[in-house]
Protein backbone atom coordinates (compact mmCIF):
# COMPACT_ATOMS: atom_id res chain seq x y z
CA UNK A 1 0.00 0.00 0.00
CA UNK A 2 1.26 3.40 -0.72
CA UNK A 3 0.57 6.48 1.84
CA UNK A 4 -2.46 7.11 0.34
CA UNK A 5 -3.94 3.73 0.31
CA UNK A 6 -3.36 3.41 4.31
CA UNK A 7 -4.94 6.53 5.05
CA UNK A 8 -8.05 5.63 2.58
CA UNK A 9 -7.85 2.17 4.73
CA UNK A 10 -7.96 4.11 8.29
CA UNK A 11 -10.73 5.89 6.85
CA UNK A 12 -12.77 3.46 5.07
CA UNK A 13 -13.12 1.33 8.68
CA UNK A 14 -14.47 2.23 11.96
CA UNK A 15 -12.89 -0.70 14.38
CA UNK A 16 -9.51 -1.41 15.75
CA UNK A 17 -7.16 -2.63 18.80
CA UNK A 18 -6.27 0.54 20.91
CA UNK A 19 -2.78 -0.46 22.37
CA UNK A 20 -1.31 1.62 25.69
CA UNK A 21 1.12 1.22 28.12
CA UNK A 22 0.28 0.39 31.25
CA UNK A 23 1.82 1.59 34.91
CA UNK A 24 2.10 -2.09 35.50
CA UNK A 25 2.28 -5.80 33.38
CA UNK A 26 2.62 -5.39 29.67
CA UNK A 27 0.89 -3.35 27.22
CA UNK A 28 -3.14 -3.37 27.31
CA UNK A 29 -5.07 -3.95 24.17
CA UNK A 30 -8.59 -3.11 23.99
CA UNK A 31 -11.30 -2.93 20.71
CA UNK A 32 -12.74 0.70 20.29
CA UNK A 33 -14.46 2.38 17.42
CA UNK A 34 -13.04 5.36 16.31
CA UNK A 35 -13.77 8.38 14.21
CA UNK A 36 -11.95 10.59 11.73
CA UNK A 37 -11.17 14.19 12.74
CA UNK A 38 -9.06 15.28 8.98
CA UNK A 39 -6.26 13.14 9.80
CA UNK A 40 -6.64 12.79 13.57
CA UNK A 41 -8.44 9.11 14.97
CA UNK A 42 -11.22 10.17 17.87
CA UNK A 43 -11.99 7.37 20.10
CA UNK A 44 -14.82 8.15 23.10
CA UNK A 45 -14.11 6.86 26.76
CA UNK A 46 -15.05 6.94 30.11
CA UNK A 47 -12.62 9.52 32.14
CA UNK A 48 -12.14 6.90 34.22
CA UNK A 49 -11.23 4.12 32.48
CA UNK A 50 -7.62 2.98 32.04
CA UNK A 51 -7.21 3.99 28.32
CA UNK A 52 -7.87 7.60 29.72
CA UNK A 53 -5.52 7.74 32.71
CA UNK A 54 -2.81 5.86 30.64
CA UNK A 55 -2.72 8.29 27.52
CA UNK A 56 -2.41 10.94 29.74
CA UNK A 57 0.36 9.52 31.60
CA UNK A 58 1.87 9.01 28.30
CA UNK A 59 0.75 9.65 25.65
CA UNK A 60 2.41 6.76 22.79
CA UNK A 61 -0.33 4.41 21.28
CA UNK A 62 -0.61 1.85 18.62
CA UNK A 63 -3.70 1.22 17.06
CA UNK A 64 -4.29 -1.91 15.00
CA UNK A 65 -7.04 -0.91 12.39
CA UNK A 66 -8.76 -3.95 12.19
CA UNK A 67 -10.77 -5.13 8.14
CA UNK A 68 -14.27 -5.85 8.85
CA UNK A 69 -14.54 -8.55 6.06
CA UNK A 70 -12.91 -11.37 4.72
CA UNK A 71 -9.97 -11.64 3.76
CA UNK A 72 -9.27 -10.07 6.79
CA UNK A 73 -6.86 -6.97 6.45
CA UNK A 74 -5.31 -4.83 9.22
CA UNK A 75 -3.07 -1.73 9.47
CA UNK A 76 -0.49 -0.61 12.07
CA UNK A 77 -1.12 2.92 13.15
CA UNK A 78 2.02 4.41 15.63
CA UNK A 79 0.43 7.49 17.06
CA UNK A 80 0.45 10.45 19.99
CA UNK A 81 -2.91 10.67 22.27
CA UNK A 82 -4.22 13.51 24.42
CA UNK A 83 -7.22 13.31 26.18
CA UNK A 84 -9.42 16.17 25.48
CA UNK A 85 -12.70 16.84 28.17
CA UNK A 86 -15.06 19.35 26.28
CA UNK A 87 -18.44 18.07 27.18
CA UNK A 88 -19.71 18.91 23.38
CA UNK A 89 -17.04 17.32 21.51
CA UNK A 90 -17.66 13.78 23.86
CA UNK A 91 -21.41 14.36 23.11
CA UNK A 92 -20.26 14.86 19.37
CA UNK A 93 -17.71 12.08 19.16
CA UNK A 94 -20.11 9.63 21.53
CA UNK A 95 -23.09 10.26 18.61
CA UNK A 96 -21.01 9.34 16.10
CA UNK A 97 -19.78 6.74 17.61
CA UNK A 98 -23.31 5.15 18.29
CA UNK A 99 -24.08 5.77 14.66
CA UNK A 100 -21.41 3.50 13.47
CA UNK A 101 -22.44 1.32 15.45
CA UNK A 102 -26.27 1.00 14.52
CA UNK A 103 -25.06 1.82 10.77
CA UNK A 104 -27.35 4.75 10.85
CA UNK A 105 -27.03 7.93 11.04
CA UNK A 106 -28.39 8.93 14.79
CA UNK A 107 -31.22 11.06 14.29
CA UNK A 108 -31.81 14.58 15.76
CA UNK A 109 -34.46 13.30 18.30
CA UNK A 110 -31.27 11.02 20.14
CA UNK A 111 -28.91 13.23 20.00
CA UNK A 112 -30.16 14.65 23.73
CA UNK A 113 -30.01 11.42 24.73
CA UNK A 114 -26.82 10.59 24.15
CA UNK A 115 -25.55 14.15 25.54
CA UNK A 116 -26.65 13.27 28.79
CA UNK A 117 -25.52 9.62 28.41
CA UNK A 118 -21.95 11.72 27.77
CA UNK A 119 -22.15 13.57 30.84
CA UNK A 120 -23.02 10.95 33.06
CA UNK A 121 -20.45 8.63 32.27
CA UNK A 122 -18.28 11.61 32.33
CA UNK A 123 -17.11 11.21 28.56
CA UNK A 124 -13.94 12.75 27.12
CA UNK A 125 -12.06 12.00 23.55
CA UNK A 126 -8.59 10.85 23.13
CA UNK A 127 -7.63 12.48 20.09
CA UNK A 128 -4.59 10.22 18.47
CA UNK A 129 -2.64 12.30 16.27
CA UNK A 130 -0.83 9.45 13.40
CA UNK A 131 2.83 9.61 12.86
CA UNK A 132 4.02 6.19 11.35
CA UNK A 133 2.10 3.29 9.99
CA UNK A 134 3.42 -0.18 9.96
CA UNK A 135 2.47 -2.36 6.97
CA UNK A 136 2.68 -6.58 7.13
CA UNK A 137 -0.28 -8.07 4.73
CA UNK A 138 -1.66 -11.09 5.95
CA UNK A 139 -1.12 -14.01 2.98
CA UNK A 140 -4.53 -16.08 3.03
CA UNK A 141 -4.92 -19.50 2.50
CA UNK A 142 -8.07 -20.08 0.56
CA UNK A 143 -7.22 -23.51 -0.69
CA UNK A 144 -4.06 -26.09 -0.51
CA UNK A 145 -2.67 -25.09 -3.86
CA UNK A 146 -2.53 -21.43 -2.09
CA UNK A 147 0.27 -22.92 -0.42
CA UNK A 148 2.30 -22.81 -3.31
CA UNK A 149 2.66 -19.24 -3.99
CA UNK A 150 2.63 -18.08 -0.36
CA UNK A 151 4.74 -15.69 0.76
CA UNK A 152 5.95 -13.19 3.89
CA UNK A 153 8.38 -10.85 4.72
CA UNK A 154 9.57 -8.33 7.35
CA UNK A 155 8.22 -4.98 7.12
CA UNK A 156 8.90 -1.24 8.62
CA UNK A 157 7.56 1.49 9.91
CA UNK A 158 6.13 3.82 6.90
CA UNK A 159 5.40 7.49 7.69
CA UNK A 160 2.00 8.53 8.12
Amino acid sequence: MNQEERRKFVRDHRTCVFGYARKAHGPAMTVVYYVMDGDDLLVSTMAGRGKAKAVARDGRVSLCILDEHWPFNYLQVYGHGEVEADAGQAADVLTRVVGLMAGQEVPDSRRPQIAQLAMAEQRVVIRVKPYATFETPPRHVYKMSDIDTLSHWTSSSLPW
